[in-house]
């Protein structure tokens, strides 16, 4: 890991776009800046309530009933925890897990301190090579996410012998941006790199900067924590994939590393 001196400025100058939801970002963008570099947000993906929160409310007014939650994202986390902290206290005999470190710093953030995270990988697979997920026969566990999202976690621990709900606490939909100051950007040549951090912000990204965009994407460097975004950038016949390891600390090391 570099040491992050505020005057070697490994990124000086360089222009890193973050396409996460503003708030995510925020601690990638200052990373980047640390470095000298500039981080400018263009976020992809706009997080929205749920249309009709019932049955999330239900599902919270019961979740004594729980033997664990399982929280996707750290927009999950602050969805869920505003409307469980709405309508109760969350019984404190949960166990509460967290697939990645954002999400984990989140629930620190709101006040849960024991959080079950993976080490390294920060996706479904990682949580569920953790001990503490393998012997789930018998309990109810309940997931909080996104409308839709993968259902490898909850199909695995259902083949477990786990009970298995989810929580749909947000919605996330295309935003709508503008993207001309981000293609000026690029004509000027202030576009050095592109941080997308999931496959769907990626194919938001390349729909939404059309025709005029796309051979500029194609030619930056677009560095993703993850195999299944690195696929997915293949697909849409991007070439310059840089893949980094999980977490801000991880996406910044290794664009600094790249610059370096």
């Amino acid at each position: 890991m570099t040491s992050h001196n505020p005057r070697s400025h490994a990124l000086d100058g360089r222009g890193i776009v973050i396409t996460r939801p503003l708030e995510q970002g925020r601690t990638l963008a200052a990373l980047i800046e640390r470095e000298g570099g500039r981080a400018m947000a263009f976020p992809v993906i706009d997080i929205l309530d749920v249309a009709d929160a019932s049955k999330l409310n239900a599902l919270i007014d019961r979740l004594d009933a729980f033997d664990a939650a399982i929280f996707i994202s750290p927009n999950a986390v602050t969805k869920a925890m505003q409307a469980i902290s709405a309508r109760r206290a969350m019984p404190k005999d949960l166990r509460i897990a967290a697939i990645g470190a954002g999400s984990a710093r989140e629930l620190n953030r709101l006040g849960v301190e024991q959080v079950i995270v993976p080490k390294a990988r920060f996706d479904s697979e990682a949580l569920l090579d953790l001990p503490e997920l393998e012997n789930v026969a018998g309990k109810r566990i309940v997931i909080f996410r996104g409308d839709g999202g993968r259902p490898v976690l909850g199909d695995t621990l259902k083949a477990r012998g786990a009970s298995v709900e989810y929580a749909e606490c947000y919605r996330r939909v295309k935003a709508t941006s503008d993207v001309t100051p981000l293609l000026d950007a690029w004509a000027r040549g202030e576009v050095d790199g592109v941080v997308a951090t999931s496959s769907e912000g990626l194919r938001n990204l390349h729909a939404m900067l059309g025709d005029a965009g796309r051979g500029a994407l194609a030619a930056t460097p677009l560095f993703v924590p993850h195999p299944r975004i690195a696929q997915t950038a293949r697909e849409l016949g991007l070439a310059h994939v840089v893949a980094t390891a999980s977490g801000d600390e991880g996406i910044a090391h290794a664009i600094t590393q790249h610059f370096a």
